[in-house]
This record gives structure tokens, sequence and C-alpha cells, in this order.
């Protein structure tokens, strides 16, 4: 692999200046990526990790199972790891900034890595008999679920590395999932074109949401399989929900509704995300393209604050074990739907 910078045609003059597209930089992998993930990792010896910046770290799943990791701004190769037998089909890193990445591929294995020490792999997580799709480390850095196409999806300690429980509810693959920003609720999609909402400490089923065709949004017959999901994702607040179905929409979901509140059009689309401040959605196509869509920016209520709060360091049986008022205990819970 090798990084090269392509400077534009303005020269140090509109590099002075700052406009975008003075620098492009290019990481050459040789490999198809398939999957990308960022981290903020403090440079050894540089001055500017004393006062707590830090250089950004990108790892990149290839082809060939290899993930390798690069610091960005110079374009410098930190790490290859060697350890998957197929494609590394998504990425993780800890949101705690520990540099713990975590590593799901078609080889029906999750692995974890620790940057911190030299790119070691900690372990081997066995246990999908099929391609693994998609991982997802919960912001407390508890747990982590992953999704293999499988009609469960597995949820696993971060702490002792084991299987905690299999999610089972979805009637088919499930291929997306993802935590709320309080760790208090985890989503699954599902080929079924179905969306579970879990409480990921008890394993409970609180609400689906299930894609209805728009019959003035599709050209084709109504067969089920044209709502087959492909991504969710929480906002940044905690509010909502977006989700990219085979239907050719993009919908957005209120947390407590149970329909959506927001459409856009899209045609070939596989992938969905939030900007981590909100407002806005990227969706990534077959086709190559990326697009951003404008998204319904919401004023959380103090209710909502103090319960996301209080979720980020206690459980749900910490909570129900709590001496307050019972639908005090429902809401913390996410059970007043």
């Amino acid at each position: 692999c090798r990084a090269s910078d392509r400077k534009s045609h303005g020269g140090k003059a509109e590099a002075k200046r700052g406009r975008a597209g003075a620098k492009e930089k290019t990481l050459e992998c040789g490999q198809i990526v398939w999957g990308l993930a960022f981290s903020a990792w403090p440079a050894a010896g540089d001055p500017a990790a004393a006062v707590g910046l830090a250089c950004q770290v990108l790892a990149t799943g290839l082809n060939d199972g290899q993930i390798r990791v690069w610091e960005v701004q110079t374009g410098h190769l930190l790490f290859s790891l060697l350890g998957h037998q197929d494609v590394v089909r998504d990425l993780s890193f800890a949101p705690n900034g520990s540099l713990i990445l975590v590593s799901a591929s078609r080889d029906r294995t999750l692995r974890v890595w620790d940057l911190s020490r030299d790119g070691r792999q900690v372990q081997v997580l066995t246990g999908h008999v099929q391609w693994v799709y998609c991982c997802s480390i919960s912001p407390d850095c508890s747990m982590l679920c992953s999704a293999a196409g499988e009609k469960s999806a597995l949820l696993w300690s971060m702490r002792s590395y084991t299987l905690i429980r299999r999610l089972e509810g979805h009637q088919s693959s499930v291929v997306s999932c993802d935590f709320s920003p309080d760790s208090a609720l985890l989503v699954t999609a599902s080929y079924d074109t179905c969306v579970i909402m879990w409480d990921p400490y008890t394993g409970e089923q609180l609400r689906t949401l299930r894609h209805v065709p728009l019959h003035s949004a599709l050209e084709y017959s109504s067969d089920v399989h044209t709502s087959s999901l492909r991504s969710v994702c929480f906002s940044p607040e905690g509010l909502y929900l977006a989700t990219v179905a085979d239907d050719r929409l993009l919908r957005i979901w209120a947390l407590e509704l149970r329909a959506p509140v927001a459409f856009a059009p899209m045609t070939n689309g596989l992938c969905c995300m939030y900007f981590p401040h909100g407002g806005f959605i990227a969706t990534g196509t077959r086709d190559g393209h990326v697009q951003f869509w404008t998204a319904p920016r919401v004023l959380s209520s103090l209710k909502h604050l103090c319960r996301r709060a209080l979720r980020t360091f206690l459980t749900t049986y910490q909570v129900l074990a709590l001496p307050i008022p019972r639908k005090l205990k429902e809401f913390l819970t996410y059970r007043t739907f």
C-alpha cells in the first residue's frame, strides 16, 4: 500500500487560503475496500498529544482478509492486521478511545484487536454460521452486537468477550444493527422488512417497525422483498432512526411513533449514517454514489436528556431496582411507547 498526495493547480496560494480541494489524499490499498472505521490516536512524542489533541486513524477492511490501519494526515501505514481468512466486511472502534478495534468477516468470525499493543489480536469470536455483515459496539463499550445474515443477532460482552445472548425474533436474515447513544436500546434490521427495537440488557423486544410499501413510490409488484431492509442507524441525540430499504425509500422514524415521519426517494440504497452532530444523513448506493439528506432537527426535551444521562451509566436492572414510581421506571427503560 502507498499513500499519495495530489495538489490542485492552485499551488501554495490556494493552499494558504484554505480552499477545499487544495490537497487531496489517496490511500492506495490495492484491494477492494469493504469496511472503514475512524478513531483518534495521540501520536507518540507529538507535542499535540500532550495537550490532548490526537491524530486521525483509519482502519480499512480489505477483500483479501487484511485490515490496514493508517494515520490519515501523513498517509503512513501503521499496521497490517492478519488473521481473517476472507473479506473483512465491517469494522468498529470502541467509542472510548481505547484503540480496541472489532472486525467482522465473511470467514464467519469477529476479531478483536488492540492497536495500543502493536495491533495484537486479543480475541476471536465464533458462533455465527453465515458471513458476518455488521458489528456495532455500544457507546458505553460494554456490549458488541453482530449480524451475519442469520435470523438472530448475537450480543457479546466487550469485557469478557463471551456471548451474552442470541436475539431471536426476525423471520429472515439480519443485516444491520445499531445502539442508541445511551446504550439502552439496540435496533436490528432484517430482510423480513422489519426493524426490531430491543432492550440489550434483558433481551426483550420493545417495538417492531414494519416497512409497508408505498405503492406510489413503486413501479413494480408488492412483493414483500421490495421492502427488505439494508441498513438502520440511530440519530446522535437518540430520538430518530433512519432506515434504507429495497423499496427505493430512505425513511426517518421518530422513536416513539410507529410510522415514519419523513421519506426520501432513492435507488439502490445499501447503507445510511447520521452526521455525528445531527441534521444530515449520508446514504451509500450500489451504483457508487453517496447522497446527503437533510434530517429532522429536534430540541431534546428535558425528560429525554435526563433519561439519556441516567441510562448512560445505569443498566435496565439497576433502573428497575431504584425506589421510584413504576411509571418513571417505565419511562427510563423505554417501556412507554
